[in-house]
C-alpha cells in the first residue's frame, strides 16, 4: 500500500572510494522513472569549496557546468545523461555551501544570537537543502549521493542529517551502501568481511543500511549474499551483485537483471506502476559495444596528458562520452588517441596526426602546449582533416588563421599575452573587474547562453534550426574588432549572441574544408546517450568519410 510523503533514497560508500556510487545513483534514477516515478538526483561532496570550479581537472575531475551556470561534480553530467535532461541548482551541494549559509545567517542574527553549532545548525542545513532539492521540480522520490567513504569525518553530518530525515519520516527513507568485494590474486576469493566491517561502522552513526550493492571484478553468487545478508541484517535478495562491466551504462540493465527496481518500491510502500521496457537505452549499449562497428580513429590534443593516464577519462569525461553517443548513433566504434600538445610543440610538426579521421581540441585554460594546440589546428586546415574546437580550441582556430590566413604573425590571446600586437582574444568587458579583484570562483561567463545560427552553414545545418541555447565556461571571447577582417579572409562566424556582439560558433565552409567548426560554448556538456549532440555527430560523419577515402 502507497503511503503519502516524499522518498528518499540515500547512497553512502563503504570500504573505498571509486566504487561508482555516481553510476549507481544514476541508474536508480532511470530505473524507477522507467517504473513511472518522477524521481530527481542530488549530489552531495563533503569539501569546503563552494563549488567545483576552481578545482584542477587533474586531482579532481571535469567540472560540469549546470543549465543554471553552477559549477559542479562530474557526477552531475552522469545524472543528466541518464535522465536525459536537465538538473538544477538545488540538486547540488558541498559543506562549503552549507557552511557559507550558516555563517551568512548567524552574520545577520538569523538565529536570534544563538551559538551556532554543528548540530544542530549545519545538521539542520543540510536537511533543508535536501528538502529544498525534493520539493523544486516535484519529484516523487529523490536519490541522494553522499560522497566520500563511511568513516570519513567529512561527511559524517550528511550522513546524520540523512538519519534525522529517517527518524521523522520512517516509512520514508531508505539507504544504499554501496560496497566493494576484493579478490586477492594470492587466494582468489571474493572476501565479504570489509563489507561487513563497513556496515558495522554505518551502524555506529544509527544507520542501517536496506540495500547493499557489492561491487567486485565478478558477480556475487548466492552464498555470499547469504552471508552478507546474515552478517549486516539484510535480505539475501536485497543484496545487489554489480561486477566489472565494459560500460557503465550497463549498469541499469544488470540492475534491474537483480530486480532491484522493484525491491525498492516493496520498501519505499509504492505501488507498481505500469513499467516502460528500456529498448531505447538497450538499443544505445548495444550499439556503443559492437566490435564488429567501423572504426573511427579521433585524436584529441589537450595539455593534461602527462600527469597520467588514469586522470584523461575524467578531465575530458564529458567530451570522450559525447564522442560515444554520436559514433553509436552512426553505427560506428570511435577510437580515441590522447596527443600531448608539449610534444607537437616540442617537434615543431604535427605530421602524426596524419592518421587520423578527425581532431579536437578541447576545452582549457593557460599557456601549457598552446602552440602545439595551434599547429595541429593549422595541419588539420590545411590537410582538411576534420576538426572539432571546444572552448578554448575554438579560440585558437580563429588565432591560427588570423596567423597563417590573415598574416597577422603576433595574433594572440591576452590571456597569454596581456599586451598582445593583436589580440585576437581578448578578455570580456564585465571579466576585467573578477580578474583584477581576484574573485574567481563562479565568476566566468557560466551557464546556458542562446545563439542564433546563419542559414547555410554547417551548424545551421546540423542543429536544423536557427535559435539555440548552449552552455557556457570562459572569461575570453572574440574581439570584435577582427571579426570583419576574418569574415573576408573567409572563415565564418556561424553563431552569434542575438545581439551580434559576441561570436559563438566558427567555420570555414564546406566547399573549403569538410568539417572545420569551433563551439565558444560546451556542447558536450548537452550530449546525452538518447540525445547525441548534432555537432558531435556532424564532426564524426565527416571523420567517417574521411574514414572512407583513407
Amino acid at each position: 500500500m502507497s503511503k503519502e510523503g516524499h522518498k528518499y533514497i540515500f547512497v553512502l560508500g563503504g570500504v573505498m572510494s571509486g566504487v561508482g556510487k555516481g553510476v549507481v545513483t544514476s541508474s536508480v534514477g532511470l530505473l524507477l522513472e522507467q517504473k513511472g516515478y518522477p524521481v530527481n538526483l542530488v549530489k552531495v561532496d563533503p569539501y569546503l569549496n563552494v563549488d567545483a570550479g576552481t578545482m584542477n581537472p587533474t586531482e579532481h575531475g571535469e567540472t560540469f557546468v549546470l543549465k543554471s551556470g553552477l559549477e559542479t561534480d562530474q557526477d552531475m553530467g552522469n545524472y543528466e545523461r541518464f535522465l536525459n535532461r536537465d538538473l538544477a541548482s538545488e540538486d547540488y551541494m558541498t559543506s562549503g555551501m552549507v557552511y557559507q549559509s550558516v555563517i551568512n545567517r548567524e552574520r545577520s542574527l538569523g538565529y536570534g544570537g544563538k551559538c551556532v553549532e554543528a548540530v544542530p545548525h549545519v545538521r539542520d542545513e543540510i536537511t533543508r537543502r535536501y528538502e529544498a532539492a525534493a520539493a523544486q521540480n516535484g519529484a516523487r522520490i529523490s536519490v541522494v549521493e553522499i560522497g566520500g567513504t563511511i568513516g570519513d569525518f567529512q561527511n559524517a553530518l550528511f550522513i546524520d542529517a540523512a538519519r534525522v530525515l529517517k527518524m521523522r519520516h520512517p516509512d520514508d527513507v531508505i539507504f544504499i551502501m554501496v560496497s566493494y568485494l576484493p579478490v586477492p590474486g594470492t587466494l582468489g576469493e571474493m572476501k565479504t568481511r570489509p563489507t561487513q566491517h563497513a556496515v558495522s561502522q554505518l551502524n555506529s552513526y544509527g544507520v542501517q543500511p536496506d540495500f547493499i550493492v557489492a561491487r567486485s571484478t565478478h558477480a556475487v553468487d548466492a552464498r555470499r549474499k547469504e552471508k552478507i545478508a546474515a552478517a549486516c541484517n539484510i535480505a539475501p535478495d536485497r543484496v545487489i551483485s554489480a561486477p566489472d562491466i565494459k560500460s557503465i551504462y550497463e549498469v541499469p540493465l544488470n540492475l534491474e537483471k537483480d530486480h532491484l527496481d522493484d525491491e525498492l518500491l516493496e520498501v519505499l510502500h509504492l505501488p507498481e506502476k505500469k513499467t516502460v521496457p528500456l529498448t531505447a537505452w538497450r538499443k544505445f549499449v548495444q550499439a556503443s559495444n559492437d566490435p564488429k562497428a567501423p572504426e573511427l580513429k579521433i585524436a584529441i590534443v589537450g595539455k593534461y596528458f602527462d600527469t597520467g593516464d588514469f586522470v584523461l577519462s575524467d578531465a575530458y569525461l564529458s567530451v570522450i562520452e559525447a564522442i560515444k553517443f554520436s559514433a553509436a548513433k552512426l553505427g560506428k566504434r570511435a577510437t580515441i588517441t590522447w596527443i600531448n600538445a608539449k610534444e607537437i610543440e616540442k617537434n615543431k610538426s604535427a605530421a602524426s596526426l596524419a592518421g587520423y579521421d578527425g581532431i579536437i581540441v578541447p576545452g582549457g585554460f593557460g599557456e601549457t602546449g598552446i602552440e602545439g594546440k595551434i599547429e595541429a589546428i593549422r595541419f588539420a586546415r590545411e590537410k582538411k582533416i576534420p576538426y572539432l574546437g571546444l572552448c578554448y580550441g575554438m579560440q585558437l582556430m580563429v588565432i591560427e588563421y588570423a596567423r597563417n590566413v590573415l598574416k597577422l604573425k603576433n595574433a594572440h590571446t591576452t590571456e597569454i599575452q596581456k599586451n598582445a600586437e593583436d589580440p585576437i582574444v581578448d578578455i570580456m568587458l564585465e571579466q576585467k573587474k573578477h580578474l583584477s579583484g581576484k574573485t574567481y570562483g563562479g565568476t566566468m561567463r557560466l551557464g546556458a547562453y542562446p545563439a542564433y545560427l546563419k542559414k547555410g552553414t554547417i551548424a545551421r545545418g546540423a542543429y536544423k534550426k536557427e535559435l539555440i541555447e548552449e552552455r557556457h565556461r570562459h572569461r575570453y571571447e572574440i574581439n570584435q574588432l577582427y571579426v570583419d577582417r576574418l569574415e573576408k579572409a573567409g572563415l565564418v562566424f556561424s553563431g552569434t549572441s542575438p545581439d551580434g556582439t559576441l561570436m559563438e560558433i566558427a567555420e570555414l565552409p564546406k566547399s573549403v574544408h569538410p568539417f572545420m567548426l569551433g563551439t565558444q560554448f560546451h556542447p558536450e556538456l548537452q550530449a546525452r546517450p538518447l540525445a547525441p549532440h548534432p555537432l558531435f555527430t556532424e564532426f564524426l560523419a565527416a571523420a567517417a568519410a574521411r574514414g572512407k577515402k583513407r
